[in-house]
């Protein structure tokens, strides 16, 4: 009798990707490419959204983050990033009811700002974000005993994303670290490196490594990318002791599909383009761009950009647009970065049947998808929040 020889099999692709180790960009949660959205809601769910809205009057105050539909937007008392919007919603403290037309960890980051008269809700639980969901609590805590071990934990100060969920901001301000936007991200890094000589950046490996490299002035090899689906992260205690900015192996759905060949692309296509791309894009996108900057950054340069320029943008399909419709008047020819048409599929959860469903039950005094930050939870993410807004 023979002795079976084990197999030398190796995992194939989708094997890994159903282990979780390994990533499909162009399938993942939070990216959708439909060519296009749905035609917006019949004109009576408009005239119930304007009768609900009416009838709850100053009580109620409705957010709308840049990404959302154009549907959504028209009912929206304030637009903005989802740092803007948070503000925004704490500056209304009268406001009973916070109607957050984002994603989630936005809806936290408004609950944790705004007073504790005030409720948030989020028309819909399940307007998530791939992002943020790449780092769990659990996740971080492991991450931090691996730095302990190699001996560097007590040089590390964390940085956060906005783009996180409530209990990872909470470890960053528990940790002394500090939350950031796209907009303010050099300054936190340079707050940061102020502490300690290295920084654990959370949960959005780009926005990290372009800040570092591009505005800093910092090399590739200056970071490393904590894996946390591998044992030690994928890293050794030397990489770990030699990197200065250890990036979390985390990424945009949306932003992360943009590429060389788009760049390369839409410059044969459309002579004396201008490239504005989101700093959340790959680093060799922002690399190759003419321009990087926030939502907020993209239409200010837009607003200011000379009649008859040609623009592509390389971030959320929704905002794109709506740009490219506002400024064709002035002959600007605005156009998404990439052939393929992509929308934030998680953000586009919120449309005018759900907005209007949690208008009018909050109209009718029922409380609909509250979102609420537990007591300690909210203490030291508001810590780590109100080290950012302390940012020199």
């Amino acid at each position: 009798m023979t002795t079976a020889q084990p197999l030398d099999v190796q995992p194939t692709p989708l094997a890994l990707l159903l282990l979780g180790r390994e990533a499909d960009p162009k399938s993942e949660r939070g990216v959708e490419c439909p060519g296009d959205l749905p035609a917006p809601s019949d004109p009576d769910l408009v005239e119930r959204a304007r009768a609900a809205k009416a009838k709850l009057g100053d009580r109620v105050f409705v957010l709308g983050h840049h990404y959302q539909r154009d549907e959504v937007i028209e009912f929206a008392d304030v637009t903005g990033d989802s740092f803007k919007l948070a503000r925004d919603a704490a500056a209304r403290p009268d406001a009973e009811y916070i109607v957050f037309c984002g994603v989630h960890f936005m809806a936290e980051s408004a609950d944790i700002l705004t007073g504790d008269g005030q409720q948030v809700i989020l028309p819909d639980l399940a307007a998530g974000c791939s992002m943020a969901d790449m780092a769990t609590a659990e996740q971080v805590a492991e991450c931090w005993d691996v730095l302990t071990e190699a001996g560097v934990a007590e040089q590390v100060v964390p940085v956060s994303y906005m783009n996180s969920s409530a209990d990872i901001k909470a470890f960053t301000g528990k940790h002394g670290g500090t939350i950031c936007t796209s907009s303010n991200a050099k300054r936190a890094l340079d707050w940061a490196f102020a502490q300690g000589s290295k920084v654990l950046f959370l949960p959005d490996q780009h926005l990290g490594r372009n800040t570092a490299v591009r505005d800093m002035g910092m090399s590739l090899d200056d970071c490393v990318v904590y894996n946390p689906h591998k044992p030690n992260g994928g890293l050794t205690g030397d990489e770990l002791r030699a990197a200065k900015m250890i990036l979390w192996r985390g990424h945009c759905s949306v932003h992360g599909r943009f590429s060389l060949d788009s760049v390369n692309d839409v410059r044969e296509r459309i002579p004396g383009v201008n490239v504005l791309v989101h700093p959340e894009c790959k680093h060799e996108v922002v690399a190759a761009a003419d321009q990087v900057g926030s939502t907020e950054y993209i239409i200010k340069a837009l607003e200011a950009a000379p009649a008859g320029s040609k623009w592509a943008i390389g971030t959320e399909l929704n905002l794109v647009r709506r740009l490219a419709n506002r400024f064709a008047s002035e002959d600007k020819e605005i156009v998404f970065l990439d052939k393929t048409v992509c929308f934030c599929s998680t953000m586009n959860r919120i449309d005018l049947p759900h907005l209007v469903w949690a208008l009018e039950s909050l109209a009718d005094g029922k409380v609909v998808n509250r979102i609420q930050v537990d007591k300690e939870t909210e203490s030291f993410a508001k810590l780590a929040l109100e080290r950012m807004l302390a940012l020199p």
